[in-house]
């Protein structure tokens, strides 16, 4: 065999990432806010994308339907949204629930230095130290900050702070200024005027105890009996452990559904909100321009670019809502027990079977339902929701893991509450209904719903 350089001629195909594409696969995986978060910033980088608002409502949306795809020709559907010949229904309706949404707009310092306001007799230096305490309370409405420390910085006497902390500790939310929880939960009881002996001891001393469980070591320790015991336990959940959090500065984040699934009749009919997002329209002085034989021929050339771009973000856009309206369409024919009958009846699905049904690429449905929410009859859900894992049965069948979870939580608040089910009983009784499932998952479902063990659940 000679050894030697040779020239080989041969076909082969690969993928080429254009900008275009990854511009298309972004989009497509692009929640409704995310979505109208990035048409901004291109309208603010390309000069001919102008976005024009329009109305939240749904109630005017035409469903789409299938069927051969016609050729468009995207600067006429562009542009005419540009031109004004495209106009908004005058019968629409301006109504966006958004508007009217509480959002709190006083902080928790602005509330408690409100209410020092309205103290009397307090000195200037006085006042001082409670703004410099106000000031310092964390997100909770707790003092982390040694009172030592605090006087030293001021320079001012360790039990002047205190007095003035005491001061604090009597405004509203009630239990704001506390330096832990133990004195939170006092200040809550001394302001009901509930701080009996009992409790005061369990608050003080057995609090751990109390987040296990622990009852009976409790009624030892302080001489009760066990039903007194739990009445202070049942007392105590009632009382508020973060006072300061009903004034947090953290936006209340909501939810845009991307596709809703209306029931029309027997059928089951699926919108794309793509009516949420501005319309991407052409700047008429730039389709002028391009029009114009006297422009320069450079800048005709920035602004046919610039189109061409725009031209491109609009197939994307199609592109993603004939995509979300395929696979959303999809994911209701398989799951059409679960929108007649509720969440007993979701059945195990998986992304391969929806790509298979849809034509597309598991990672294309995987990016099509990521952070996307689909509004139903029976609630708001994301659309990962809906690819569920399978638990065999005994008649052979399969049975979705959110079917499972919902039936163990069922289990749980039907159980009685003085002998609470353990997960081994709960593995029994889905076994004796055909389910076959192991006690480390019952335990691992639990766990996910946020249900403590049958040892902290017990009540006496």
């Amino acid at each position: 065999m000679s050894l030697g350089l040779n020239l080989y001629q041969e076909q082969t195909l690969k993928l080429v990432m254009t900008p275009e594409l990854r511009q298309a696969i972004t989009i497509l995986q692009f929640s409704s806010a995310d979505l109208i978060s990035y048409l901004h910033e291109q309208a603010n980088e390309n000069p001919v994308i102008e976005l024009q608002d329009v109305s939240a409502a749904l109630e005017n949306i035409v469903p789409r339907t299938e069927g051969p795809k016609p050729e468009i020709d995207w600067k006429e559907w562009v542009g005419n949204r540009a031109t004004g010949e495209y106009t908004v229904n005058k019968n629409e309706s301006t109504y966006n629930a958004l508007d009217f949404a509480h959002k709190s707009s006083t902080t928790l310092f602005e509330h408690l230095e409100a209410q020092l306001g309205m103290v009397k007799g307090l000195t200037e230096g006085q006042r001082r130290i409670a703004l410099y305490l106000i000031g310092n309370l964390d997100e909770r409405g707790y003092l982390e900050i040694p009172i030592e420390e605090i006087a030293i910085r001021l320079g001012v006497a360790v039990l002047e702070v205190e007095d003035i902390l005491s001061v604090i500790q009597h405004f509203d939310p009630v239990g704001v200024g506390a330096r832990n929880l133990e004195e939170c939960i006092l200040l809550q009881l001394q302001h009901t005027g509930m701080d009996d002996e009992a409790i005061v001891q369990v608050v003080t001393h057995h609090l751990q105890d109390l987040a296990n469980n622990r009852l009976q070591r409790i009624a030892d320790s302080i001489g009760c009996t066990l039903s007194d015991v739990q009445r202070i336990s049942d007392r105590l959940r009632m009382l508020n452990p973060r006072p300061g959090a009903a004034f947090s500065g953290n936006d209340t984040r909501y939810v845009i559904a991307d596709v809703t699934v209306e029931k029309v009749g027997r059928d089951y009919v699926v919108l794309v909100n793509d009516i949420s997002a501005p319309r991407l329209t052409i700047n008429s002085f730039y389709e002028k321009m391009l029009k114009e034989k006297s422009s320069v021929e450079e800048a005709k050339q920035f602004i046919h670019d610039k189109l061409n771009a725009a031209l491109w973000l609009a197939k994307s856009l199609e592109q993603r809502r004939l995509t979300l309206m395929r696979v959303t369409q999809a994911i209701v024919d398989l799951q059409r027990d679960f929108f007649e009958h509720g969440v007993h009846f979701l059945k195990p699905m998986t992304q391969k079977e929806i790509a298979e049904r849809v034509g597309l690429h598991e990672s294309t449905i995987s990016r099509a339902t990521s952070n996307k929410y689909v509004q139903t009859p029976r609630g708001l859900f994301e659309l990962k929701y809906f690819f569920t894992s399978a638990l065999a049965t005994a008649n052979g069948d399969a049975a979705s893991s959110e079917s499972v979870k919902k039936r163990i939580k069922a289990i749980i608040e039907g159980e009685d509450r003085k002998k609470p089910l353990s997960d081994q009983v709960i593995t029994e009784m889905l076994v004796k209904e055909g389910v076959e499932i192991s006690r480390r998952t019952v335990a691992k479902y639990r766990e996910e719903m946020m249900i403590p063990s049958s040892a902290k659940r017990k009540r006496f």
